[in-house]
């Protein structure tokens, strides 16, 4: 990784003032580099749980701004995806309310780990070959979910709800124009001057709206969407105590490993290979990640976290500070104070196939990490094993890798 510093950048005149020019660049096209599973998860929470787009959006927006203040480097804020692909492969059971009190108890659970300091003491046992297998496992699965959505594959449509066919191009040149964008990334990944992820933007919106150009309604509500602010309020008026254990029992619990794994242990690890000069600790992360799901509920936000992979999705894309996420966090704002009526318009015209070549890229940042694991056997063995069953669940391959580990440490393995 390039550092956030260089050559240049402490010197004044043209060439100090060229070099900030183009880290900032660089700091905006990295700010959009995890929309890849921000915009999914979004759509499916408005469209099929009925989420208000106000108050997720946000939340999601003053989180990013709080969280690139605090640490000052691209660290993300993501939808909990457990628990969000429960609620919407069930959202004909599952309420908003629902998901709220599965927030409450995820942040009162991290919050209690950070303060007792149990987090860290759990960690002890997760070895560097287990966290790495994580992390190429998260990295292949985005990269293969990436790749489904660039092939418009039914099994992620479903979670765009009804605007999955106004967001596919689909046809022939709808993964023509997925691979052509891959191709184009991989030219431009190091280019200063023309970000890869400008590029992309802007390919989706030419691509959206000649698709939408083709559908009289579709055509007609984009062309209707016109600023009409809004501000939220409190969410939390109609939750009862039934919310909490359902929203406990159904979403959080097979949320935790998954978290520990993913948004503690594994970003905490990247976090401190890509930014050593500031190491952040598993306690450090529990603590926002707590804090954080206790107070988006209450404007009608979703559990979040700080996953893997969002991180590598900015940093594949150019982000070196927390400027990225504040830039996010702004957008965001922004949508969701002035065009919070119009989100799903908004959002059911930008391509689900280019969404695929930005989650594709942020997998293979993610699955890179995996370089100082070493040649021994053991270490090979539980980084491959971890990575396999993490392709399938993370929480489960996390558990497995420790397990393993252990095992292999008392000797009960032999390889």
């Amino acid at each position: 990784m390039e550092p956030v510093s260089g050559p240049g950048t402490e010197n004044g005149g043209v060439r100090g003032s060229a070099a900030r020019n183009r880290y900032g660049r660089m700091e905006w096209a990295g700010a959009f580099g995890d929309i890849g599973t921000l915009i999914p998860f979004a759509v499916g929470y408005i469209t099929l749980l009925g989420f208000d787009p106000l108050g997720l959006l946000f939340s999601f927006g003053a989180a990013n701004i709080m969280i690139g203040l605090y640490y000052r480097r691209p660290v993300p804020v993501q939808p909990m995806k457990a628990i969000g692909a429960g609620a919407i492969a069930h959202s004909a059971t599952i309420t908003p309310d629902i998901v709220w009190g599965a927030g409450l108890f995820t942040g009162a659970f991290w919050l209690l780990m950070a303060v007792t300091g149990m987090v860290e003491r759990i960690t002890r046992f997760v070895v560097k070959p287990v966290v790495r297998g994580v992390m190429l496992g998260l990295g292949m699965s985005f990269m293969l979910q990436g790749a489904r959505m660039i092939a418009g594959d039914d099994r992620v449509l479903s979670l765009f709800g009804d605007n999955g066919d106004a967001a596919l191009l689909g046809g022939w040149y709808g993964p023509a124009i997925g691979v052509a964008a891959v191709g184009i990334t991989l030219l431009l990944l190091r280019n200063r001057k023309l970000p890869a992820m400008f590029v992309l933007l802007l390919l989706g919106i030419v691509a959206g709206a000649v698709n939408a150009h083709g559908d009289p309604d579709l055509w007609g509500r984009l062309t209707a969407i016109g600023p009409d602010f809004r501000l939220p309020g409190f969410a939390l008026g109609s939750i009862g105590f039934s919310d909490l254990v359902e929203g406990t029992a159904l979403l959080a619990l097979a949320q935790i490993p998954l978290t520990l794994g993913n948004a503690v242990v594994a970003v905490t690890a990247e976090h401190n290979t890509l930014f050593p000069e500031k190491p952040v600790t598993e306690r450090k992360i529990s603590l926002s990640q707590g804090l954080l799901n206790l107070a988006v509920p209450v404007i009608g936000g979703v559990p979040v976290c700080h996953g893997a992979g969002g991180m590598a999705g900015h940093v594949r894309f150019g982000a070196r500070t927390g400027g990225a996420t504040v830039i996010l966090g702004f957008f965001l704002l922004l949508l969701a104070l002035f065009f919070s009526n119009s989100v799903s318009t908004l959002f059911s015209v930008f391509p689900i196939e280019l969404l695929g070549v930005i989650l594709m890229f942020a997998g293979i940042e993610l699955a890179l990490t995996i370089g100082d694991v070493g040649r021994r056997k053991q270490d090979v063995f539980l980084l491959i094993v971890t990575a396999g069953i993490c392709i399938w669940n993370i929480g489960w391959g996390f558990l497995a890798g420790v397990v393993l580990s252990q095992l292999i440490r008392w000797k009960r393995i032999e390889l």
